[in-house]
């Protein structure tokens, strides 16, 4: 095809991975997460369609992490995809749009991520005005809710979707800062594969 020679893919993969001036220095001077991201870089030289990465935030600290998770948004575009292992569930959920859950070597559930984490029926609501928001609720058939701290409720909706409820609140003068499934991808996780399984190691 007549896509980017090699140097304008190098100079590419390089952008993308965010190691700037630092490509020029030798890497026994780079930090744990430089390096990390000089592996990501080298796999993304062919700028593959599909790039496979193991782990690729281990041993990172947060704000590795958050320039990980950036790098990988930023290759994930122009048709391109990651396919990333990880045994961090939160990051899995802040960064994929898809997720395939495997216990023991079989595949126990696969599908965009807010699908497997929104099998609950509870949704948090983080609001500017709680009181007003359990008003707005209380009129709603077969609507439950609890607080969460002061300013969230965890509303368990029932047969109402989710855009008609933010909907009610916002007529009703609520500021709704945050919707969100209370389901985290942990509790998916470990409600597919058996809780007995926690911290044995299994993907």
């Amino acid at each position: 095809g007549g896509g980017p020679g090699p140097a304008a893919r190098f100079e590419e993969a390089v952008a993308i991975a965010g190691l700037g001036d630092a490509i020029g220095r030798r890497v026994k001077e780079y930090s744990h997460g430089m390096k990390q991201r000089l592996a990501v870089a080298q796999a993304m030289l062919g700028l593959p369609e599909l790039l496979v990465l193991d782990e690729p935030t281990d041993g990172l600290d947060p704000p590795q992490i958050a320039e990980m998770r950036r790098v990988l948004q930023r290759y994930a575009t122009d048709g391109r995809a990651v396919l990333v292992s990880s045994h961090l569930l939160a990051e899995v959920e802040q960064t994929c749009t898809h997720v395939v859950v495997m216990h023991k070597g079989r595949v126990v559930a696969s599908g965009r991520v807010e699908e497997i984490v929104g099998d609950a029926p509870t949704t948090i609501f983080e609001v500017s005005d709680v009181d007003l928001a359990q008003k707005t609720f209380d009129k709603m058939d077969g609507v439950t809710y609890a607080m969460e701290g002061d300013r969230a409720l965890v509303v368990d909706l029932e047969d109402v979707s989710r855009s008609e409820a933010v909907n009610a609140l916002v007529r009703a003068g609520v500021g709704v800062d945050r919707v969100a499934p209370r389901r985290r991808l942990e509790d998916a996780f470990l409600a597919l594969v058996g809780t007995s399984t926690a911290g044995s190691g299994d993907r």
